[in-house]
């Protein structure tokens, strides 16, 4: 590469870095580009990118942004994905494609809000449900006592008519007949 293309290289590493929502290092170690290429084909598919990056060029672009220091990891072959629509749909994806292909690529840091993730938090983010079943679940969360008020409601309206029904048999039609002379408070 060029001055300048490293330059170019750096600012738009720099500005990735700075958009994306979360931010892995992985060792790629043993994938060859038939298997980089399905990896990024999946990435893809889930909002994340995955990018292989000198880690000479990564330390220059981590230094001007305010993300924390993993520089201590940016040693031997390093990848780069980033999250772009979501934190767990990208891990999941590396995850997933490691268990199929030997453990490889291997996560080796990560960055979210602000914060160092080792390997072992990232697996674990790898593990947690889709947005949508999430979703799902607290929507049904939410349900449940949303059911539960409409159906005593609906049984105390019941009541109610229940009440009045008897009312009018005790009493009689004509003792409840509405006096259209009468005032209604209110």
């Amino acid at each position: 590469m060029t001055k300048e293309q490293k330059q170019a290289f750096v600012a738009q590493f720099r500005e990735r870095l700075e958009t994306a929502e979360a931010v892995y290092l992985t060792d790629f170690t043993g994938l060859d580009v038939k298997a980089m290429t399905t990896l990024r084909s999946r990435l893809k598919k889930s909002g994340g990118e995955y990018l292989v990056v000198k880690n000479r060029l990564a330390k220059r672009a981590l230094a001007d942004t305010g993300a924390p220091d993993v520089s201590s990891h940016l040693v031997g072959p390093t990848g780069v994905v980033f999250g772009d629509d979501g934190v767990a749909e990208a891990a999941k994806a590396v995850a997933d494609f490691a268990r199929e292909n030997g453990n490889k690529p291997a996560f080796k840091a990560g960055i979210l809000d602000g914060t160092v993730l080792d390997a072992a938090k990232i697996a674990r983010i790898a593990e947690l449900p889709s947005r949508e079943v999430l979703l799902s679940q607290v929507a049904g969360a939410l349900g449940g006592p949303a059911s539960a008020l409409a159906g005593a409601l609906q049984a105390k309206v019941q009541e109610f008519a229940g009440l009045v029904e008897a009312l009018r048999d005790a009493k009689g039609p004509e003792n409840l007949e509405v006096d259209p002379n009468a005032r209604t408070a209110g």
